[in-house]
């Protein structure tokens, strides 16, 4: 399987024509669905299998965390927060279990629609300091959330979905949107080291893939973390030995903008040692980015071929499955409390 370094995002319900032919580009690896993709579950599996007849061997994926990020809803069990079965493991015996539970049912229920994976979990450390993170978060404690993150990341390996945790070295500290700003996190390294990279550097061994965070450590480098080869190189790979997948966060956000336009953005970020680029909500800059992946191809990275899902299980047996049922009804409850 050869896929390219950029992924890219669609517009509407159905592929467009534009679209059918943009995603045979040998240098388009993934595709990545937003709630404008979905309205039903039938409707998404028609637009799945469609895109696998064009071209089988994409990526397929989704931000399916939970709580606030859930991008199919109808016909898809409700998730909560991640905050939410992170504490569980403070107050209730039972948490581990179904934390487990909750990572399988989540992949399960992509990887039963044709998806390969979800971008889960989130790795920050946070409660309510980060708007933009928040209950995205397992836990502010350092050893909470890994405790819940490893429980999550291997139910999703369960169900045989590659996990891939965010946003290295932790959006928690910051209290700007990178969305919409580049945040700056004035501290050393050494203060990310004791707290922030904490679950990266545990979970480093279990985790498919990592994607950096739009975010300025100024006593690291001067540009983002996922342009920065010092992050990606000297410490995510070298130090952590990190062996997996590097996805950039979308090159549309306003965090990114620093670095310039599309072509550049998506250069540095591959140069810096991204396997894959995000640009999402623009095609006009995946185009850019397209045309100069043509006039440079980059070479293919072999380590994109563990994110391809490891089975795809029938739905109505899923749904009706003991686990599936238990796990709905204790996850109900739980957002019901």
């Amino acid at each position: 399987m050869t896929l390219g370094p950029l992924m890219l995002d669609l517009e509407g319900l159905v592929l467009t024509p534009e679209e059918r032919a943009l995603i045979l580009n040998p240098s388009v690896g993934g595709i990545i669905f937003f709630a404008r993709n979905f309205a039903s579950r039938s409707q998404l599996v028609e637009l799945v299998a469609d895109i696998r007849a064009t071209r089988a061997e994409l990526l397929l994926c989704v931000d399916q965390e939970g709580g606030r990020v859930q991008r199919f809803r109808d016909g898809f069990t409700p998730l909560p927060p991640m905050q939410l079965l992170g504490d569980l493991l403070l107050k209730d015996e039972n948490g581990e279990a179904l934390l487990q539970d909750a990572g399988w049912l989540m992949a399960s229920e992509l990887l039963a629609c044709g998806l390969d994976f979800s971008f889960a979990p989130v790795l920050d450390l946070d409660r309510e300091n980060c708007a933009v993170i928040g209950d995205r978060s397992f836990a502010d404690n350092p050893e909470q959330a890994i405790r819940a993150a490893h429980l999550f990341i291997a139910g999703m390996h369960q169900a045989g979905m590659a996990a891939t945790g965010k946003h290295f070295p932790g959006h928690g500290g910051v209290i700007a949107d990178s969305h919409h700003e580049t945040p700056y996190d004035n501290r050393s390294l050494q203060q990310l080291r004791d707290r922030d990279l904490q679950p990266f550097v545990r979970l480093a061994g279990e985790l498919d893939a990592i994607m950096p965070a739009h975010i300025v450590y100024p006593d690291v480098e001067s540009v983002p973390v996922g342009f920065s080869r010092i992050w990606l190189q000297k410490i995510l790979r070298e130090e952590l030995q990190f062996e997996g997948v590097i996805f950039s966060d979308d090159l549309s956000m306003k965090g990114a903008d620093l670095v310039g336009g599309y072509p550049e953005k998506a250069d540095r970020a591959l140069q810096a040692g991204c396997d894959m680029v995000l640009v999402c909500n623009n095609r006009a800059g995946a185009l850019e980015v397209l045309d100069v992946l043509s006039e440079n191809p980059v070479k293919p990275s072999g380590r994109l071929d563990k994110m391809a899902a490891r089975q795809y299980p029938d739905w109505d047996a899923l749904r009706s499955s003991e686990r599936w049922q238990i796990t709905s009804q204790k996850l109900a409850k739980l957002q019901n409390c």
